[in-house]
This record gives structure tokens, C-alpha cells and sequence, in this order.
């Protein structure tokens, strides 16, 4: 009876220890369960992108971007902004390269409108690491805006003007409805009488060497555009893979009425270059 006692006490005590053991393992699987969430999280934010670099299109200048720049530098990027020259696209891709050349590590190149012509020639630069186009054209090797244009029709398209010396502009009277139907009417009143005039060129000169091909991008459809048709927004988006959105309402002028959703849009990218083939 003793040693029946003893084996039994044994197989209580031994029991015992197991599931004490047991207890003592699982703090120590809780704190490693802790610990690799905190290295995905550092791991996570080493490949996020921090730099980004914002290029305006045409008939405007850069001061456009402040609502979406205000956003992304609230949340801790590293913003800066194009202020190309309009006066062909070689010269307004140099302006681009001047500032991408001065990023501390890989960057994001969002463009809109012509824009999207300069970073699709630029964005070939080792310094950058994806694409954001708002609304912006991204055309292939050899097309033109002007071509591509012609193959998906604009309503607002013949609002553009041209000057004798070879520039153009927006017909002031019509520059609310066709480039800014979704702003206040003085800022489009205002942004009417202070437009960049624009080389005419830099809508007919062919694209030589397209970045989308090499580098991931997103694309920001604004599907009551006037100045680029959203059907030709869609081809862009669609022949480049891009990741896409669409906004309904939203005017040419879209970086400007939704600088939320364009922030958004642009952090995506940010976070997910690096995961991108």
C-alpha cells in the first residue's frame, strides 16, 4: 500500500511539474510572440519609403500641392516639390532629376496631369521607387499626350489656347467648369488669372523611355475629369498594372478637392514600393 502511495504521489508530483512547466513556458511564448511583432513592425518601417517628391502638371505651379504636402509631413514624410518650368519636357525632366538627386534614399514620384509625362520619363532614376499618378498621363515610348488625347477625347479639351510665340493656356472663362468644377469658385477664379503658361511642345513631344514598364505604380482616376478623359485615365492605369482608385465627382483639379484621399493613396505606395515587383 506504501509503495502504491509513492508511485501515485510520484505521478501526481510529476504532473504537477509538467503543467507548472508548462505555465512557466507560456510568458516566455507570449514575450518572443511580442517580440517578433515589434521586429515585423521596425522591419516594416525600414522598408517603408520616406521621401517624396510632388510634381504639378500644366497651368499651374507647384503651391497646388500644400493641402497634400501639409497632410504627408503631418505624418512624418519627407516632402518636396517639383517647380519645373513649363517650357518642354526635357527641361521640365531636368527640374525633376535636380530634386530627386538631392533625396537621402529611395523616393515616391507623384505627378499630375503633364506631369505625368515628366515622371514617366524621369522616373527612371535609380532614387526612385514607385509611381503615383493623379490624373496625369502616363503614355508609352514614341506616344504623345496630344496623340493619346486625340484617341480618347477630353469635353473640356479645346479650352486650351495657344499664344502666337507657341504657349498655352486655359480659357480663363471656362477654367471653373473644365479644370476645377469641384473648387470653391474664387480659388478657381483665381487660380484662372494666374496660370503658368505652358510650351506648347511639351504635349507633342514623344516619351523615349517609359518608367511605368520598370517601376510599380498607383493611379488616381478622376471620373468627371474635363481635361484628360477618365476613359483614358482607365487605359493608362490599366496597360501600366498600376493599383488604382477612382473618384466619383472629382474634376481635373482632383489633388486639389480630395488631398485626402490623394495622401492616402500616395502613403500606400510608400508602405508597399518595396513589396512590389
Amino acid at each position: 500500500m506504501k509503495t502504491a502511495l509513492t508511485m501515485g504521489a510520484l505521478l501526481f508530483a510529476l504532473s504537477a511539474g509538467g503543467a507548472l512547466a508548462q505555465d512557466k513556458k507560456e510568458p516566455a511564448t507570449a514575450q518572443q510572440a511580442t517580440a517578433q511583432a515589434k521586429k515585423g513592425d521596425a522591419q516594416e518601417q525600414q522598408s517603408m519609403v520616406k521621401n517624396i517628391v510632388l510634381v504639378h502638371g500644366a497651368f499651374v505651379d507647384g503651391s497646388g500641392w500644400r493641402p497634400v504636402y501639409d497632410i504627408l509631413v503631418r505624418d512624418g514624410y519627407n516632402v518636396s516639390v517639383v517647380q519645373q518650368p513649363l517650357t518642354g519636357l526635357r527641361d521640365d525632366v531636368a527640374a525633376a532629376q535636380r530634386i530627386l538627386e538631392r533625396q537621402d534614399g529611395p523616393s515616391i514620384l507623384v505627378a499630375h496631369s503633364y506631369g505625368g509625362a515628366i515622371i514617366t520619363e524621369a522616373g527612371v532614376d535609380p532614387h526612385v521607387a514607385a509611381l503615383v499618378y493623379i490624373a496625369a498621363h502616363a503614355p508609352d515610348e514614341g506616344e504623345t499626350e496630344t496623340g493619346n488625347g486625340k484617341r480618347y477625347p477630353a469635353v473640356g479639351r479645346d479650352a486650351i489656347q495657344k499664344t502666337p510665340d507657341g504657349y498655352t493656356y486655359l480659357d480663363p472663362g471656362r477654367y471653373h467648369a473644365d479644370f476645377a468644377a469641384d473648387l470653391p469658385t474664387d480659388e478657381a477664379a483665381f487660380e484662372a488669372r494666374s496660370q503658368v503658361f505652358t510650351a506648347a511642345t511639351v504635349f507633342t513631344t514623344p516619351i523615349t523611355n517609359p518608367a511605368w514598364k520598370l517601376k510599380p505604380s498607383w493611379y488616381m482616376i478622376a471620373k468627371s475629369d474635363r481635361i484628360i478623359s477618365p476613359d483614358l485615365e482607365r487605359m493608362y492605369a490599366a496597360r501600366a498594372h498600376s493599383h488604382t482608385v477612382e473618384i466619383a465627382g472629382a474634376s481635373h483639379s482632383v489633388y486639389r478637392s480630395h488631398p485626402k484621399e490623394v495622401a492616402a493613396l500616395i502613403e500606400q505606395a510608400a508602405q508597399h514600393a518595396a513589396n512590389k515587383p
